[in-house]
């Protein structure tokens, strides 16, 4: 696929004109106050496994609703003092996988929280073992529009909250320092990211590669690609119901919470990208309200973006904020 989106030139200046809630803040103030009022609960099992330079644990933890969620933590397996973490949030439709398919930021030397997706996992490449116990009205197939009449009810408001107190839970290990945890993620986790970077003040760093969830009303008029072909195929069997779903993608949208964002911030984009058009991801870096933050651009590449190409660059840039003091 050739170059659909906006030149280059356009894209660094990219800024949509998206409504934003009256109330954004005072809705997630309130959804992740009732949230901890369930007890964290994080809990730390030891996994055998025949590889001998990580430890592994079996992470459960309460999110939203209380509802139990997974995740694994990989150590280095000399690990004696608290390291500096990083977590992980995973793709559309993809769960956490076995704990052999995670095994870089241990060997760079840090702690690796990788988190469970809700009612994901179960698309082939990467298994979940995280329910997501809350039913919602119709829907199109996926999870772009489950509840999407309502913001309280929509898929999203649990697995954000979810991906808000997987920070928590990490945090929760003696072998991880609290005060030096980053995130990142790689499309839907991206957009995770770029959503715990604004709800979350007090990260290390923030890494969202070729992210997900931004830029809704953009995304879903310009490609037609899943997952955000999703919000069209439901409006164009409810036909009178595309004021109140983009009213409800607001609360939830990346390029609010990129201005919220205040960690450093590492993105990339792939211009030829049909699943997260760059325009999209343009949209949340350039909103992004930190003062040290940079793009990756992959001109020639879809969705797979930089790859081990960006793991590269990630591998360089995060040890500056996770080993400061």
């Amino acid at each position: 696929m050739a170059l659909f989106d906006l030149p280059l030139e356009q894209l660094r200046g990219y800024r949509p004109d998206l409504p934003e809630p009256a109330d954004f803040d005072q809705f997630w103030e309130k959804t992740l106050a009732e949230a901890a009022q369930y007890d964290l609960d994080a809990r730390f099992e030891p996994v055998n496994i025949p590889l001998t330079g990580v430890k592994v644990f079996d992470v459960s933890y309460a999110g939203y609703g209380g509802h139990p969620v997974k995740g694994w933590l990989v150590l280095p397996a000399g690990a004696r003092e608290p390291l500096p973490a990083v977590v992980e949030y995973i793709g559309y439709g993809g769960g956490r996988g076995l704990p052999h398919m995670h095994l870089l930021w241990a060997a760079a030397g840090f702690a690796h929280f990788v988190m469970d997706t809700r009612g994901q996992g179960s698309d082939g490449w990467a298994s979940g073992e995280t329910g997501d116990p809350v039913g919602s009205g119709p829907a199109h197939p996926g999870f772009m529009t489950r509840g999407v009449e309502d913001p309280h009810d929509y898929y999203y408001r649990r697995l954000y909250t979810d991906a808000v107190r997987a920070v928590a839970a990490v945090r929760a290990h003696p072998l991880v320092d609290a005060a030096r945890v980053a995130v990142t993620g790689v499309s839907q986790g991206g957009g995770l990211a770029i959503a715990v970077g604004g709800l979350v003040p007090d990260l290390a760093a923030v890494a969202p590669d070729v992210p997900f969830l931004c830029a809704f009303p953009r995304a879903a008029t310009l490609t037609d690609r899943m997952p955000y072909r999703e919000i069209g195929a439901y409006l164009k069997a409810r036909r009178t119901g595309e004021e109140q779903v983009f009213r409800t993608l607001s609360y939830f949208d990346g390029v609010h919470f990129a201005a919220r964002g205040r960690a450093p911030a590492l993105f990339s984009a792939a211009l030829e990208d049909q699943t997260c058009p760059p325009s999209t991801v343009f949209a949340a870096f350039n909103a992004y309200a930190g003062e040290e933050k940079s793009i990756e651009v992959y001109s020639f590449n879809d969705h797979e973006g930089g790859g081990p190409y960006q793991q590269q660059v990630q591998l360089d840039w995060m040890p500056r904020y996770l080993r400061r003091a």
